[in-house]
C-alpha cells in the first residue's frame, strides 16, 4: 500500500510538472502567417475517411522549412499511409504536435527540439499526393479538456484536440 501511495505521488508530480511548463508556440512553417491557412478548416466536415479535419493545413512553397511549433521530444519520425512523412512531438502541457505530408524529415525519435527548430520541409506525401504543398498540423491534448466537447460530428473527440488556428494566433 505504501508503494502505491508513493507511485501515485510520483505520477501526480510528473503530470503537474508537464502541465506547468511554459508553452511558446510558433507558426510551424518558415515565413508563414495566419493568411496561409483557412481559419475554418478545423473540424470541417466531411473530410475523407476521418470524418472531420482535426487540424489545419498550412500552405507554402514545396521544400520550405517546417518548424517545431513547440519545444519537446520527438516521439515518432517516419511514414504513415495517410499522413505520408510525419513527425510527432510531445510538448509542454502534455500536448502532442502532429506534422504530416512532409517532403523530408530531419528529426529522429528521442530527439529534443526547441520551439522554432526545423523538423522537415513542406510537401505533398501520403493522401496529399498531387495537392499543393502543405503541412497538416494538429495539436492533441493527452489531458482531456471536457469543456471543448460539442454536439457536432465526433464532437466528443474535441476534448482532445485544440484548434491550432486559435492557439497559434493568441
Amino acid at each position: 500500500m505504501r508503494f502505491l501511495k508513493y507511485l501515485l505521488f510520483v505520477v501526480t508530480f510528473i503530470i503537474l510538472i508537464g502541465l506547468s511548463l511554459p508553452e511558446k508556440l510558433h507558426i510551424p512553417v518558415r515565413g508563414a502567417s495566419v493568411h496561409d491557412w483557412h481559419q475554418e478548416t478545423f473540424w470541417y466536415e466531411p473530410w475523407g475517411s476521418s470524418g472531420v479535419h482535426k487540424g489545419i493545413d498550412i500552405f507554402g512553397k514545396k521544400g520550405t522549412d517546417v518548424l517545431s511549433a513547440s519545444g519537446g521530444v520527438v516521439l515518432f519520425s517516419g511514414q504513415f499511409n495517410k499522413g505520408g512523412k510525419v513527425v510527432i512531438v510531445l510538448g509542454p502541457k502534455w500536448r502532442i504536435h502532429y506534422y504530416a505530408h512532409l517532403e523530408s524529415v530531419i528529426t529522429h525519435a528521442g530527439q529534443w527540439l526547441s520551439s522554432g527548430q526545423p523538423i522537415g520541409t513542406l510537401g505533398d506525401t501520403g493522401n496529399a499526393k498531387g495537392k499543393p504543398a502543405h503541412v497538416h498540423y494538429s495539436i492533441l491534448s493527452l489531458i482531456p479538456l471536457p469543456w471543448l466537447v460539442t454536439l457536432e460530428t465526433q464532437g466528443w473527440k474535441k476534448m482532445f484536440y485544440l484548434d491550432p488556428s486559435k492557439v497559434l494566433v493568441e
